[in-house]
């Protein structure tokens, strides 16, 4: 437990990271399954809306420290990958 005014403070300031980022996570995981089924489906114009909408959140979440750069990299390679061998290109 904390023991004076600002650690009291930083508990609740902790919390409300916690919850913002356990939202734009689940935001990602959400946007990144949604082209996964896009691309499953054969749906290749949609998926590449949903493609750059994960870039977008992926990027965002790196800017504002949620998630690593290498992380974001190596998954949006991932992804585009996917798209390449869905389109045949």
């Amino acid at each position: 437990m904390p023991n004076n005014k600002s650690a009291k403070k930083h508990m609740r300031t902790d919390l409300e990271r916690c919850y913002r980022n356990k939202s734009k996570k689940s935001r990602i995981r959400t946007a990144e399954k949604n082209f996964r089924m896009k691309v499953e489906e054969n749906d290749l114009t949609a998926a590449k809306t949903h493609l750059s909408d994960v870039m977008s959140l992926y990027d965002k979440a790196t800017k504002s420290g949620i998630i690593h750069h290498n992380r974001s990299s190596r998954k949006k390679s991932q992804l585009t990958l996917l798209y390449q061998r869905a389109s045949g290109k």
